[in-house]
């Protein structure tokens, strides 16, 4: 029974959020073969569960969901509230599906036009096919998307705290460990540093999708690069450093911190390394002013909106060529999360930035054959303001000196 009434209020949360958006008549999940996770995690459904048919589930914005599984898979979806129909024939399925949905005309599913957001483009284009052959208009389900996967609770707000910290710390163990390292004249590689901060993170119960980056001086104007064991480059003084580093709490649903920070092994930054940190930073601190100016307004900016005013900073400066990624990402259960991202360069990201959620700010110059400088603080919006934990963040290019331990 408590697990009757866990779908149940799940699928009420779902017909509300229908409700919430005009003109949509309800939303149809779809999946064949686990190619949409969105949908299983959305409806609670367990990702491990053996699929090798098509199953429908549609939720209208009122009135009672509608099953349509195949018979050999009878239990798919049987924790799910609602009427169950079944089909065999390839005719049987076209035929029920064109009945499961009669009384709609414009559906929410996971699209994404033009492919603009490719987090969400689940549904193939077959599909999309069928049913606008049935006359349907299918929309996309990103802002119910978002609602879903996007929002935190206030376990999950916690977690984020928790990890921004450790990765805040972590930080300055990390730079502390080169200007050792180098000081007791031990050899230092990136891909050594990048080990030694995997070892802070799990001494810190923290864990990662991925291992972080640690890139010096070229290798730090290549966005995503990673050290290898064999042929990482050494770390000397003289050198800039990038470290890049993402976790999260071992714990069911725990949300991830992400962050970036640069130094300079030496007492004295370069003027020009310095110089391009502090576009850098400027170009970060705009885009979180203006989300906070409107989220305490009362009006939550689309992602675009904050990319533009991150990069014209970066442009106004004479190096809007070398910005070459987004400002930002949506951040969840996955360090790339299913919100809106920060983004008017890859794509146009026209989604609303929604109370609970969170984001990275990260804007990056990268000068080809000499260095990288970028910047990255996460940004949690509450119901009133914008908040950045892992404090303090970082204000000026690192200097690290050499350091007896």
């Amino acid at each position: 029974m408590e697990a009757a009434s866990r779908f149940m209020a799940q699928v009420s949360r779902i017909q509300q959020a229908i409700r919430d958006q005009p003109g949509i008549d309800g939303w149809l999940f779809y999946d064949f073969r686990h190619l949409d996770p969105i949908a299983y995690r959305v409806l609670l459904l367990d990702p491990s569960m053996h699929v090798t048919r098509r199953w429908y589930y549609w939720v209208p914005a009122v009135g009672t969901p509608m099953k349509l599984q195949h018979r050999i898979e009878p239990h798919v979806l049987e924790d799910l509230p609602g009427e169950v129909r079944f089909y065999v024939s390839w005719r049987e399925q076209q035929a029920a599906l064109k009945a499961l949905l009669h009384s709609a005309t414009r559906i929410a599913m996971q699209y994404s036009p033009m492919n603009a957001i490719p987090y969400l483009s689940r549904v193939d284009a077959g599909t999309l096919d069928l049913l606008r052959s049935l006359g349907l208009e299918v929309v996309t389900s990103a802002d119910l998307v978002q609602q879903f996967e996007a929002v935190w609770d206030e376990a999950q707000l916690a977690s984020h705290q928790a990890a921004a910290m450790g990765l805040r710390a972590i930080v300055d163990e990390a730079f502390g460990f080169i200007g050792t390292s180098l000081a007791a004249g031990s050899s230092l590689t990136e891909y050594g540093l990048q080990q030694y901060i995997l070892s802070r993170m799990d001494a810190r119960g923290l864990v990662t999708s991925s291992p972080p980056i640690a890139a010096v001086n070229a290798h730090s104007a290549d966005p995503h690069y990673g050290p290898s064991a064999e042929g990482s480059a050494p770390i000397r003084q003289g050198d800039l450093v990038l470290i890049d580093l993402w976790a999260k709490q071992p714990e069911s649903r725990a949300v991830y911190a992400d962050i970036t920070w640069t130094g300079f092994v030496g007492q004295v930054v370069p003027a020009r390394q310095k110089d391009i940190f502090q576009i850098v930073r400027r170009a970060r601190d705009a885009a979180v002013a203006f989300v906070q100016a409107r989220v305490r307004a009362g009006a939550f900016p689309y992602g675009w909106e904050v990319d533009d005013v991150c990069r014209q900073v970066i442009v106004q400066a004479g190096y809007g060529e070398y910005f070459v990624h987004r400002t930002g990402h949506s951040i969840g259960e996955e360090v790339h999360g299913n919100g809106a991202n920060i983004d008017n360069l890859e794509t146009q990201d026209a989604r609303r930035l929604l109370p609970g959620t969170c984001f990275s700010i990260e804007p990056g110059i990268y000068l080809p054959g000499d260095f990288g400088i970028r910047s990255e603080l996460d940004v949690y919006l509450s119901t009133k303001d914008a908040v950045v934990y892992g404090q303090p963040v970082q204000t000026e290019l690192v200097a690290i000196p050499l350091s007896a331990p």
